[in-house]
């Protein structure tokens, strides 16, 4: 049996209407009268053989027929609307699939988007996070942002930024911090890498003590631990600049622990766009400009 051939406009008036369930914001939407709308939903309705919507006193409701219809007509819809996200402006945009450490995310990156959008308004940028720990060739990822040492099996890494390490903690903590080994009467905040906390001690000068109490897995989780008063965490300060400007965390020593940098990876199986080749590019020049790090 032939499907019902079902007109276009009829289909987008039914699937504003479904989900505004308001004949005036769904015209308004589709800069259209309500009697336009009412139309075109009628006719549909006499195509299909069946009522879609039931008129109340205050908007409208779907049928019960309307609301088997509505998710599968809202989700083509939708699907065209991000097909031609692309071709906004006339002309096609590249989309660059980024993902970063969260903390970078945070920390350096948001603060600098809008920067490259003005740079680079021809690239459709999408940004997820990670907490150190992705697979880039699963994902299909055009770049990751890890943080470490810079060698990974596979990957081409740019180093973007160093990281170091330095204790902060909640300004009700501070009081208690009168000298540096004084430090180690509070409780320290553990990272999934277990050697930070006694790499510091080594740089302080003071007795590595065993480490107890939960475990993070972000330095973002650490930072909002730290900030509640759980304890001291060992952060890289320059993600945190804001926190520490206001006043959520205090640094309480000078002394630093370098044990990674933030680097951009990139598959070396994957051919570099012009898209890449431009957030390559401005992502090392925005990490070199003065003041980057802070």
């Amino acid at each position: 049996m032939d499907s019902p051939h079902l007109p276009l406009t009829g289909l987008r008036a039914f699937e504003a209407a479904g989900r505004h369930l308001n004949f005036t914001r769904a015209a308004l939407e589709l800069r259209i009268t309500q009697a336009a709308l009412s139309h075109r939903i009628r006719g549909l309705e006499a195509r299909l053989g069946c009522v879609l919507f039931r008129r109340l006193p205050r908007g409208v409701a779907l049928t019960d027929e309307g609301a088997a219809l509505f998710p599968a007509i809202h989700d083509a819809f939708g699907r065209i609307v991000g097909a031609l996200a692309p071709f906004e402006g006339g002309a096609p945009r590249a989309v660059l699939t980024v993902s970063a450490v969260a903390t970078f995310a945070t920390g350096w990156l948001l603060p600098r988007l809008q920067a490259f959008n003005v740079a680079h308004p021809g690239v459709d940028l999408r940004l997820s996070t990670h907490n150190n720990r992705i697979d880039q060739a699963a994902e299909g990822l055009d770049f990751a942002v890890r943080f470490g040492d810079g060698h990974w099996s596979g990957l081409d890494a740019v180093r973007v930024c160093a990281a170091p390490l330095s204790p902060v903690c909640a300004p009700a903590l501070v009081r208690r911090i009168r000298r540096r080994r004084d430090l180690l009467d509070l409780p320290l905040l553990r990272s999934y890498r277990p050697d930070e906390w006694s790499r510091w001690c080594d740089a302080a000068r003071l007795p590595a003590p065993p480490l107890r109490g939960p475990m993070f897995d972000s330095s973002l989780a650490l930072a909002a631990a730290a900030a509640a008063g759980a304890g001291v965490a060992l952060l890289p300060v320059g993600m945190f600049a804001q926190d520490l400007a206001d006043g959520r965390l205090v640094r309480v020593s000078r002394v630093e622990v370098d044990v990674g940098a933030y680097w951009l990876t990139r598959l070396r199986s994957r051919e570099e766009t012009a898209a890449m080749a431009a957030f390559r590019a401005w992502t090392v020049a925005a990490a070199s400009a003065p003041g980057a790090a802070a």
